[in-house]
């Protein structure tokens, strides 16, 4: 049944946009984990899943907010995902951790595992985080911001299901494959980027084929590999893009290599294989590095430190924006309103999941 506790706080928060319903950042959390575990995953799985969503509503990410309860929900009902899964840690190397997802998502793996990942990198300088047999639907960013506030750098990457053709092919072998990295920064907000290998987010051609909207020219082709601009052509059919061309498809590739065969996971080809047309979130493998800056430096670390400021500063002098600052804004607007908008179609589909 729908929440109506919910109903009854969206009318006492000020000021919804047009054909939109706001919600304070706690009440996303609460519905995000009310729907999960209405469909039976655990309350651990639940709660690390649900402070992801959040942080997606909260950072105007909207493609991977309350949107991805739609995909979760489905692949709670037709993936083999463990709805119990408690996540096993295997310190396999000085500077390797292994997490074995015992095929639940990926979000609980990496809270359990990134702490073991800290501890070695302080004192290796740098060290691995591979992930196993998990199943992933999330951004990265919030992954490698979480070792960012630790002062280290960090980079992230994962495949999915193979969605995405090949430059110069038209046969899906790639997934979207983000990679995502992050560097600190002292008395200022660190240094992130996030993006799909492929030319946009599988979930922003999903966003534009709820609402009908024709695709920009580059985002996909039709079966026969000709250029297209209907969504369901595009996710049903036929295939999506790298960014880039033939660039964007050789770190698609990296990507397949690093967090597939390296770390003794599927490739995205092997995990679509795998989905057997069910429509779950990919199961596969994810590989997180971690690097501490002041291990590595020559003695100097201030110094180090200053240096890198003064890269950011030669881009934002000109006026050029760094990564995320988009979405620092948006996750400042958000904390000092107080809530977020959220699309009334998408709240009630939302909604009808606690059916």
């Amino acid at each position: 049944m729908p929440d109506n506790n919910l109903q009854h706080k969206i009318v006492d928060v000020p000021t919804s946009a047009p054909n939109c319903v706001a919600l304070t950042l706690e009440e996303v959390q609460a519905l995000s984990y009310r729907v999960l575990t209405h469909h039976g995953l655990s309350a651990a799985q639940a709660q690390a899943i649900a402070r992801i969503i959040t942080a997606g509503e909260r950072d105007e990410c909207h493609s991977h907010g309350l949107y991805r309860l739609l995909s979760c929900t489905r692949t709670l009902q037709n993936g083999g995902v463990v709805r119990d899964a408690t996540p096993v840690v295997s310190d396999r190397a000085p500077g390797v951790v292994a997490v074995d997802a015992q095929f639940g998502f990926s979000q609980l793996a990496f809270e359990v595992g990134s702490k073991l990942l800290i501890e070695k990198v302080r004192k290796t300088g740098i060290a691995a985080l591979a992930i196993n047999n998990c199943y992933h639907f999330s951004a990265l960013w919030p992954e490698v911001e979480a070792l960012v506030e630790h002062g280290v750098a960090a980079l992230a990457l994962t495949p999915s299901h193979s969605w995405v053709a090949p430059a110069g092919g038209h046969r899906p072998v790639f997934g979207t494959n983000p990679i995502a990295f992050g560097w600190p920064r002292a008395g200022a907000l660190p240094y992130v980027f996030d993006f799909a290998t492929s030319a946009v987010a599988r979930g922003e051609i999903e966003l534009y084929r709820r609402s009908g909207r024709a695709l920009p020219e580059g985002w996909g082709v039709d079966a026969e590999g000709n250029p297209s601009s209907d969504a369901s052509t595009v996710l049903d059919q036929g295939a999506m893009l790298t960014f880039g061309g033939y660039k964007g498809s050789a770190l698609a590739t990296m990507i397949e290599l690093l967090a597939g065969p390296l770390i003794g996971d599927m490739t995205s080809v092997e995990s679509r294989i795998v989905d057997a047309g069910a429509g779950a979130a990919p199961c596969h493998g994810e590989l997180v590095l971690a690097f501490d800056p002041q291990f590595f430096s020559q003695g100097d670390f201030r110094e180090d430190r200053l240096r890198a400021e003064k890269l950011f500063a030669g881009i934002t002098d000109q006026g050029a924006r760094l990564p995320s600052q988009r979405r620092f804004s948006a996750r400042s607007r958000s904390l000092a309103n107080g809530c977020v908008q959220i699309p009334e179609a998408l709240l009630k589909d939302v909604q009808q999941l606690l059916r």
